[in-house]
C-alpha cells in the first residue's frame, strides 16, 4: 500500500518538477523552409519534415527509411495534427505531428526513441568575419539562427550573455582547444550539462566551423560547413545531435533488461527519476525505505549518462546496502514466521 501510495503522488508531481536535463519545447513540431505554397511543394517539404522528426526522435540516420514506416511515408497525415505554412522570412511551411501517434508508429516499425528530456548545452560560439569577431550572446540578433538550428535537431540550447568577461574567456584559442577549462568556469552559472564551443568563420563566400562537445569527461570534435550561417548552425547542430544520441538511445535487440537501484528517494527526486528513465521504459518494482528499484531495458553505459543529467552518483558494488536478517527460530519452539524471498540484486545502484 505505500508503495502504490507513493506512486500514484510521485506520478501526480512528474508534470511540475525538473531534473537537471532539460525538457526540449515543441519536440513533434517541425519548419522545414520553402519557396512556395503548391501541393507538389507542400508535399515535399511534409516528407522532409517527416524525415528530420523521426530523426530528432530516434537518433538513427536511417530510421526514416526503415521498413516499418513505409506506409507512414506514403501517407505522412495519418501522424499529423496540423499544418500550415509562415511568411517568414524564411517562409516555412509548419508541421505539427501528432505525439502519441508517432510513437506507436516509431515503436511498432520497432525503433527507439529519445525522449524530450534531453541534456542541456551551453554553446560558445565566435563567429569571425570582415567586420572582425563576435561572440554570439543571449538576446542578439545572430542569436536566432542558432536557436532555430538547435530547436530544428531537437536540442536544448542555451548562449551566454556575452559580456565583456565572457568575450575575455571565448577566445578563438579557447574554443579551438582540446581542454576545456577556460570554458568551464564561465560556464557554472549556466548550469548547464554540455558545452559546445565553436569557431566559426568565413572563406571564399562559404562558412567553415571547428567545434567541440564537451560532456561530463567525454569530448567529441569536428568540422562542418555551410552556405551561409543558417546553414553552418544546423551543420554543427546536427553533428552534436548524431555524438550525443548513441549514449541516451536504447536500441531494440542491442540492450538487455536489468534492475537499477536508486538511493535517497523523495518525491521530488521520483518525479524527476520517472522523467530520466522515460526512454528506457523504467518501471518502479519496489520501495524499501528511501530506495526504489526499477525495472529498465538499456545498456549501463547508456543508463550512466541518463542518470548523470540529474547529478546522480553511481554506488560501488562494496557499498551496497546489507541484506536483511534471516529469521531465527522461536524459542518457544513455535513455527517461526516465513521468511521473506530474497530482493533481486540489482546490477546498477545510484544514489542522489
Amino acid at each position: 500500500m505505500r508503495f502504490c501510495k507513493f506512486f500514484f503522488v510521485g506520478c501526480l508531481s512528474l508534470v511540475s518538477l525538473a531534473s537537471q536535463a532539460e525538457t526540449v519545447k515543441n519536440l513533434y513540431q517541425v519548419r522545414e523552409p520553402v519557396s512556395g505554397q503548391s501541393p507538389e511543394i507542400r508535399d515535399q517539404a511534409t516528407q522532409q519534415a517527416l524525415d528530420t522528426l523521426v530523426l530528432r526522435l530516434t537518433g538513427d540516420p536511417k530510421a526514416a527509411q526503415s521498413p516499418g514506416l513505409a506506409a507512414i511515408r506514403k501517407d505522412p497525415q495519418q501522424i499529423i495534427s496540423q499544418y500550415g505554412f509562415d511568411a517568414g522570412p524564411p517562409e516555412v511551411l509548419k508541421v505539427d505531428f501528432d505525439p502519441a501517434s508517432t510513437e506507436q508508429a516509431l515503436r511498432r516499425a520497432g525503433l527507439a526513441m529519445w525522449g524530450a528530456n534531453r541534456p542541456s548545452i551551453l554553446g560558445w560560439w565566435l563567429n569571425d568575419s570582415t567586420e572582425g569577431s563576435s561572440l554570439v550572446g543571449d538576446g542578439q540578433a545572430s542569436a536566432a539562427p542558432l536557436r532555430r538550428a538547435a530547436q530544428h535537431r531537437g536540442l536544448p540550447l542555451r548562449l551566454p550573455l556575452a559580456d565583456l568577461s565572457e568575450q575575455l574567456v571565448a577566445t578563438a584559442p579557447n574554443l579551438e582547444g582540446t581542454d576545456a577549462a577556460p570554458l568551464r568556469g564561465a560556464s557554472d552559472r549556466y548550469n548547464a550539462d554540455a558545452l559546445l564551443a565553436v569557431h566559426a568563420h568565413e572563406e571564399g563566400g562559404q562558412w567553415q566551423a571547428k567545434w567541440h562537445l564537451w560532456l561530463g569527461d567525454q569530448k567529441e570534435a569536428g568540422s562542418v560547413q555551410g552556405a551561409d550561417q543558417a546553414a553552418l548552425a544546423d551543420a554543427v547542430m546536427l553533428a552534436g545531435r548524431e555524438r550525443l544520441a548513441p549514449r541516451f538511445v536504447a536500441k531494440p535487440g542491442a540492450s538487455t533488461e536489468q534492475l537499477l537501484e536508486v538511493q535517497g528517494m523523495n518525491l521530488e527526486h521520483y518525479a524527476a527519476l520517472g522523467r530520466l528513465l522515460e526512454p528506457f521504459g523504467g518501471r518502479p518494482k519496489s520501495v524499501d525505505g528511501d530506495r526504489i528499484l526499477y525495472r529498465v531495458t538499456g545498456s549501463a553505459e547508456q543508463l550512466r549518462a541518463q542518470l548523470s543529467l540529474a547529478k546522480l552518483q553511481e554506488v560501488p558494488a562494496g557499498q551496497a546496502p546489507a541484506p536483511t536478517a534471516p529469521v531465527q527460530p522461536a524459542a518457544d519452539g513455535s513455527a517461526p514466521a516465513v521468511a521473506p524471498p530474497p530482493a533481486p540484486t540489482p546490477q546498477l545502484r545510484f544514489r542522489w
